[in-house]
């Protein structure tokens, strides 16, 4: 059996998952902020592990599957191929003190301790790097699913077929994600994945904007990276809490309810919408830290149950803590090591993925930032899957 560990790098927590087979047999949670200001934490977590064959590293924006040896620079691959951020963005956000860039320090560490260590370590694709998202979908798009909601449909894929006793083929669902700082919304189709909506391209979310009206992006004459999270419900509703929304949003209180009825009816019109591109939906299946408050659960099942079945993510056996991300990782590290996973990573094509998040952007003003990132990978790793 391949022992796999998962790692997934959320905005609250670091999330670690160990499997052997389709079993979770360790798993561990890790504040950010902590692994931020000293990593070896983490490093320190995965040597607990034992015998580990292969582990999924954080992997950001996502990567084609890049293994430790074939890095050559790997803080220049974590900062500016994973994580789209040059040093200066970095610097100014942890200054700031902003959240969101803590998991990218984090992050940024972790890779470059991964790497001196020798650790037997892999970075996995997010969803537009996957050959099977046709390529007039991902135009002028960058985020379709990162690494870790790409990981969450693979778990997804393999609950559906076990749980409906279906092949892979035969697999068809929504993925709705909910995390501290990002929604995502990826539509699954004959087992893979067909399309996607994350980040800033669905709704705002309970840190981030949403779709943002370019209108509106050029009234401000200065943009800095640490600015992707923010003008969501935290901003509007000034707290962190989201029960403290939730309670708000009942009592009929403003700005609580706004700022819910933009979440959600932003979650419906992505749902529907990436509908469009799978046709026959079985299911919507919700995961993601906001996806376990069952109030807002109640809210989503109102909003979307319409459109088809909504129900939470069923995690691997023996799973108690870890999110299901973390799951997913390790399942695609199991599975392309040949272990019980592996016709799973190959049905999905997940090995195949190649090019970088920016090769399907098209306007003049970033012409710079794409030869930018692709001359990030091209030096920061011995043999770069490149699109044509």
């Amino acid at each position: 059996m391949v022992r796999a560990l998962g790692i997934d790098p959320g905005t609250r927590s670091f999330d670690l998952a160990l499997i052997d087979g389709n079993k979770v047999v360790w798993e561990k949670s890790i504040d950010t902020v902590e692994v931020a200001e000293n990593p070896e934490v983490l490093v320190r977590a995965v040597e607990e592990t034992g015998d580990v064959n292969i582990i999924a590293g954080p992997s950001g924006y996502g990567v084609p599957l890049t293994f430790n040896e074939d890095i050559v620079d790997p803080r220049r691959f974590a900062l500016e191929v994973i994580l789209l951020t040059r040093e200066e963005d970095l610097r100014e956000g942890i200054a700031s003190g902003e959240l969101g860039i803590k998991v990218y320090e984090a992050i940024t560490k972790v890779v470059v301790e991964f790497w001196e260590k020798r650790l037997p370590v892999c970075y996995i694709p997010s969803s537009i790097l996957l050959p099977t998202i046709p390529s007039y979908r991902k135009v002028n798009k960058l985020d379709m699913g990162t690494a870790d909601k790409m990981a969450i449909a693979v778990l997804g894929v393999y609950d559906q077929s076990r749980r409906l006793g279906i092949g892979y083929n035969e697999v068809s669902f929504i993925l709705l994600e909910m995390g501290f700082g990002y929604n995502a919304v990826l539509g699954v189709k004959n087992g893979r994945i067909v399309d996607g909506l994350g980040g800033t391209l669905i709704s705002t979310g309970f840190l981030t904007v949403g779709p943002l009206d370019a209108e509106i992006a050029v009234m401000s004459k200065r943009w800095v990276r640490s600015d992707v999270f923010h003008g969501g419900i935290a901003d509007i509703c000034k707290t962190l809490d989201f029960d403290e929304v939730i309670k708000g949003y009942k009592a009929g209180e403003e700005p609580y309810k706004t700022a819910l009825e933009a979440f959600l009816d932003g979650i419906r019109k992505g749902v529907a919408a990436v509908s469009a591109s799978v046709g026959e939906v079985k299911e919507i299946l919700v995961s993601g830290r906001n996806s376990r408050n069952q109030e807002l659960m109640k809210l989503i099942t109102e909003f979307i149950g319409d459109i088809a079945p909504v129900r939470n993510i069923s995690l691997l056996e023996g799973a108690k803590i870890s999110k299901e991300a973390a799951q997913g990782y390790a399942m695609v590290a199991e599975g392309i090591s040949g272990g019980i996973f592996s016709d799973l990573i190959e049905h999905m094509r997940i090995k195949e993925a190649k090019g970088t998040v920016l090769d399907y952007v098209y306007h003049p003003r970033l012409i710079e930032a794409k030869e930018w990132l692709r001359n990030a990978y091209i030096s920061s790793v011995k043999n770069p899957k490149l699109n044509p």
